[in-house]
């Protein structure tokens, strides 16, 4: 099977990395003035795009609804059973339970991460290019500091953000409804989809006056086309399966694991380095 078109996307995809929420200024700073390229993918960024689409999705993930734990906690401490969300209704009356959230890029954030002192790799180049083949200019929403913005990240559960980043949930725009609006749905078996239950239609957040830019349609859009691909194709399904290999058994000396596409992962910083076994 050769590995190209979306199975490069699929490959990059790790998890974004959750610093804590840097609140003070964080509408400004993701929404403001051009962002170094040098700061792309730093905690401080990181963190200060965390904070802006808590406050964009009030603290609440844009799934499940469920409220964010620490902050939920925060308003306790301070206000005890009279702790409210961001709608001011009582939390104590909320239908789910609190639960750690995250930040989720829409499309991952290692598409544009270079090594230290050089520029995007000809893989990394390449899987931009293939973006462009989906949505003509879809690359600029995310080349360099871009990537680093609300409307490219999205506030979600742990198992949520992981079934995301995977291509495995994905978002479908429900015509003639309001904006924003989506039929979210999985391609995992609807056993382990239950919380909630998938397919579910919501509204996405907005932020008041607009001061943090929505999730972009264009890009869920991309995300979309690609998890239909890899769930098509199977590709999806085959790089888990190397990198799974790789990682519960290493490199098997007898020639059976696939050393050629762990390599061309690996060069590309898609995976860590794994040793060689008996």
């Amino acid at each position: 099977m050769m590995l190209g078109g979306p199975d490069l996307v699929k490959a990059s995809t790790k998890k974004t990395p959750q610093p804590s929420p840097a609140y003070h200024s964080a509408i400004q700073k993701a929404q403001g003035a051009r962002l170094p390229q040098g700061l792309v993918g730093t905690p401080e960024r990181l963190s200060t795009l965390r904070g802006a689409c808590l406050v964009r999705d009030q603290h609440r993930c844009v799934i499940s609804r469920k409220f964010d734990f620490s902050e939920a906690v925060k308003r306790f401490e301070t206000d005890g059973d009279g702790a409210r969300d961001d709608d001011n209704c009582l939390l104590e009356d909320d239908a789910t339970l609190p639960d750690a959230l995250e930040v989720a890029h829409i499309l991952p954030h290692s598409l544009t991460k270079a090594d230290p002192g050089s520029e995007l790799n000809s893989t990394r180049e390449a899987a931009l290019a293939i973006l462009n083949m989906f949505d003509m200019g879809i690359s600029y929403l995310i080349e360099g500091a871009e990537i680093d913005r609300p409307r490219n990240a999205l506030t979600l559960t742990h198992l949520l953000h992981q079934a995301f980043r995977d291509f495995r949930v994905f978002f479908v725009p429900v015509v003639d409804s309001q904006p924003h609006t989506y039929r979210i749905d999985s391609f995992l078996p609807r056993q382990l989809m239950r919380d909630p239950p998938l397919p579910v239609t919501r509204t996405l957040y907005l932020a008041k006056n607009r001061t943090v830019d929505p999730p972009s349609a264009r890009l869920l859009a991309v995300h979309c086309a690609i998890a239909h691909i890899l769930h098509l194709s199977a590709a999806g399904e085959y790089i888990d399966r190397i990198l799974l290999d790789a990682e519960e058994h290493g490199i098997q000396a007898d020639g059976s694991t696939e050393v050629g596409r762990l390599v061309c992962l690996g060069l590309h910083g898609w995976v860590d380095g794994v040793g060689v076994r008996p």
